[in-house]
This record gives structure tokens, sequence and C-alpha cells, in this order.
């Protein structure tokens, strides 16, 4: 639920946690005015609600919260190091960026059924820590979907948590920057890409394709990325999965400048990009292991009913399994009926519920 509709006397369904892995507010804790308005102040933009329509509702990770919680926290000590003289080669990436991701890796391949279906929630303040984890997280995702063996994953992965390290050179002010960025600024940004790769050279310890990975990540299948310009085979597979996750975990954040895309519309946004902008069978592996509607989404069908989205099931990306709450006449149902839209063919869903719709929903729910 967004942070606006959330009030005073609602239950938290899943803990809060700041960029340094301490808890803020612990799952099961009800609200208070204070709370809210902290959580407000923290630029958290919003939080899991248990509302009572679906207790049976379990939202799960891809890998164990222990894992992220270290991982952010890894990234941010890299990006808090202060650069002296703005020099690269003073920057070393510490041990245990590299301890975090084995640990990420461990977790994604004793998860036989990988499948991303929840809304991650951050800070727009810790944004880019939380970030750098969800591009590893997605790519291991891809690359396992792909086939790699270990070894690759581990050079992925780590080209991938440290994609955006050449942005420890860009002031902070244009880094942050609220508005539209100038023509001058935006040249400034894409200097992150060659000043990354200038960094992770000097640490003899990453491989060559983990700095390929961060150097070419904002190439494009058409050839109108950059920093070279390069087109379609020219460019690393390992830089065009960094490239497409990076691309879908940025439009689905809340940023400092505008507030993220609903996950259904990121999913078609990165399914027309194959062979566009990214080659087509990374763009299917990726988008086989990623939720178009993310468990504890609300949505209305053709036939009108109105349902929550329960999970989905792996390469049935816009076909999850439903519980139906409400009739086509928008009366709630005495017992609600659970669909799996993958193994039906006459129902399909038309959008997805606003926030005041929900809320609505919510009150009528009460109030029975």
């Amino acid at each position: 639920m967004s942070i606006d509709y959330v009030k005073p006397g609602m239950k938290l369904a899943k803990s809060i946690y700041d960029s340094n892995g301490r808890v803020l507010l612990n799952k099961g804790v009800v609200l208070n005015e204070n709370y809210v308005q902290k959580l407000k102040e923290l630029s958290i933009p919003a939080v899991y609600i248990d509302d009572g329509l679906v207790p049976e509702l379990k939202i799960d990770d891809v890998i164990a919260e222990e894992t992220r919680l270290n991982a952010v926290c890894n990234v941010k000590k890299i990006f808090n190091k202060d650069v002296e003289n703005n020099i690269a080669k003073n920057i070393i990436v510490h041990p245990e960026v590299f301890k975090s991701v084995n640990e990420i890796i461990e977790d994604l391949l004793s998860n036989s059924d990988i499948m991303v279906n929840l809304n991650d929630i951050r800070s727009t303040d810790d944004y880019v820590f939380g970030h750098s984890v969800n591009v590893c997280v997605l790519a291991l995702i891809t690359g396992i979907a792909l086939g790699y063996e270990r070894k690759r994953l581990y050079n992925l992965a780590v080209g991938a948590m440290l994609h955006d390290i050449g942005k420890i050179k860009v002031p902070k002010e244009i880094l942050n920057k609220p508005g539209k960025l100038t023509a001058d600024e935006f040249e400034i940004i894409k200097k992150h890409s060659q000043w990354g790769f200038e960094i992770l050279k000097s640490n003899p310890n990453i491989s060559i394709t983990s700095r390929v990975a961060a150097y070419q990540h904002h190439e494009r299948f058409n050839g109108q990325g950059y920093p070279q310009g390069l087109s379609g085979n020219e460019i690393h597979e390992f830089a065009q999965i960094v490239g497409l996750v990076d691309m879908y975990d940025a439009i689905t954040a809340n940023r400092v400048y505008r507030k993220a895309f609903p996950p259904h519309e990121a999913f078609e946004m990165i399914a027309g990009s194959g062979d566009y902008l990214f080659k087509y069978d990374i763009v299917k592996a990726f988008l086989d292991h990623v939720a178009a509607y993310p468990a504890g989404t609300f949505v209305q069908m053709n036939t009108g009913e109105i349902a929550v989205v329960m999970g989905t099931d792996k390469g049935m990306s816009l076909r999850p399994r439903l519980k139906i709450l409400y009739d086509a006449l928008g009366k709630p149902l005495k017992q609600p009926l659970y669909l799996n839209l993958a193994e039906v063919t006459d129902k399909v869903i038309t959008r997805v519920l606003e926030e005041y719709e929900i809320e609505s929903l919510r009150q009528n729910f009460e109030a029975k």
C-alpha cells in the first residue's frame, strides 16, 4: 500500500529495514500516527499491510532476508567511501562484497522454483544500495535460466553487483537531482560506465568479464547506447543481462524525479525490447521468472470479478493464481474462489485496481 493511504491502526505484514540492516518496524506492529509520519519522513514509499482480506497469503523473497540485508550493507560501505582527489584507483572492493555474492548464488541455486513475486520496497535515499543488490539477484536469475555454470554465475554476479560503482565519482548534486538533467550533466552521468571499469580494473581479483559487464551495461542492441555505441552481439552477454535487469529495477522503483512504474507496465516495456534493446533470448529468460502481477496485487478480470494475486508459477508470468473475492457486480463472495489462470482460457486480467479502489474494498470488508 502506498504510504499516502497508510493510516493509524493498520498492521504491518512485512518488517521494514533501513539500509544498515536495522529493523525500523517489525512485522505485526500496529501503526500509530507517529510511526506513519516517521515512515513518510524516511521516504519509505509503500508498505505491506495485513488487512485480513487474504490472511493465508505469504509473500516470499527469492533470497533470504538476512542475505539481502547483508549484501545491501556491504554495498553501502563501498559507496560511502570518499574518493580522494577523484582518483578511481583508490576504491578497493571489500572481500565482504564477494562473500555476499556467493551467499546470493547459494540461496538462488537452492531455490528450485525461482519466481520474482513481490514488490521491492526501499527508501528513495537508499536507492543505489538496494538497486545494486536487486540487479545482482535479477541478473543471476537470468543467468540460471540460461543454464550458466557456477563460475559464470559468479562473474556475472560481481559485474552486476558493482555495475554502478563508477557513480561514486559523480557529484551528488547531479546524481540526486530531482529534476531533468541538463545535457552537460547527462554527459557526466554517462561517464560512470568508464569510471566503473577503471575502478574494477584496479582490483585484480575481479575478472575481465565482470568489468565488461559494468562497462557495457548501457549499450543497447540497436546501437543507441553508450559509451561506445555497440550493437547486437558486439555487446557482451553479461552486459546485456545487467543492462536489462538494471532497466527493469530502475523503472519499478520510486525515484526523486518520478514515481515507480507498476510491475505489469514494466513487464510490458521489457517484453517489447527483445532484439531491439536487448537480445530476445535474454529477455525471454528473464521474463519467464518475473511475475507481471506480484503477490498481493488486486486485479479485475474480463468477467468483472475482482481478485487478489496469490502467486505465479514459473513461465506463467501473465497467468497468476488468484483468489476471487468479489463477483461481477462487486458483491463480496460468501466463499472465495481459487483460480489458476494458467489452467483456463476464457478469463484474463484486464486491469490492476487503483489504491483508492482497494481502500474501498477494505472498508467494505471491515463493515461486513
